[in-house]
C-alpha cells in the first residue's frame, strides 16, 4: 500500500467515525426532541395520538373550565383553530384567557390534548417566541391594541 493510499484510507475511516457517531448522537436525543405545533398545525398534519409535541396559541376566552381538585380543561386557538386541552395539576400564577401560553403533552385518541406541563408568559409584554412567530405568520395582531375574536367549538381542528 503506498503513502498516498493509506493516507486515503486514513481519511475515509475518520469521516465515517465522524459520521456513525454523529447517527449514534441524533438517534439517542430523538426521544428528547418535543416539536412545537399550533391548532392549525395539528388540524392540517394530522398529529398521531400518543405523539409528544409543544402545544402553542392563545388561551380562548370564556374556555377555562376548572374541575374537581387540581383539573383543568381549556382551549387553546391561534385565532383560526382551537384546540382543547387538559391538563391535571397547578397551572401558573400568570394562566389566563386571552393570553399566550405554551402546554406540553400528547394528543388523546379522542383527539384532546393532554397536558403534562402548562406554561404562561412572564410579564405583560411576553409571548413565548415560538408562539408569537407562528401567530404574526398567521396574520394574528399581537400586542395591547389586538382584539381578538371569540372561538367556538365549532372550529376545532380534530
Amino acid at each position: 500500500m503506498t503513502r498516498k493510499q493509506r493516507r486515503s484510507f486514513l481519511i475515509l475511516a475518520c469521516v465515517a467515525t465522524v459520521g456513525i457517531a454523529t447517527a449514534l448522537v441524533l438517534f439517542a436525543l430523538s426521544d428528547k426532541v418535543t416539536f412545537f405545533r399550533t391548532p392549525s398545525d395539528i388540524a392540517e398534519q394530522k398529529v398521531k395520538p400518543g405523539q409528544r409535541f409543544r402545544l402553542g396559541g392563545l388561551v380562548a376566552e370564556s374556555s377555562v373550565k376548572r374541575g374537581q381538585g387540581t383539573h383543568v380543561e381549556f382551549v387553546v386557538t391561534d385565532t383560526l383553530k382551537v384546540q382543547p386541552v387538559k391538563f391535571e395539576g397547578v397551572l401558573p400564577d400568570l394562566f389566563r384567557e386571552g393570553q399566550g401560553v405554551v402546554a406540553e403533552g400528547i394528543i388523546n385518541a379522542d383527539g384532546v390534548f393532554v397536558a403534562d406541563t402548562v406554561l404562561a408568559k412572564h410579564d405583560e409584554n411576553y409571548m413565548p417566541p415560538e408562539v408569537a412567530k407562528s401567530l404574526k405568520e398567521r396574520g394574528v395582531k399581537l400586542g395591547d391594541d389586538a382584539k381578538h375574536p371569540k372561538t367556538g367549538a365549532a372550529d376545532t381542528g380534530s
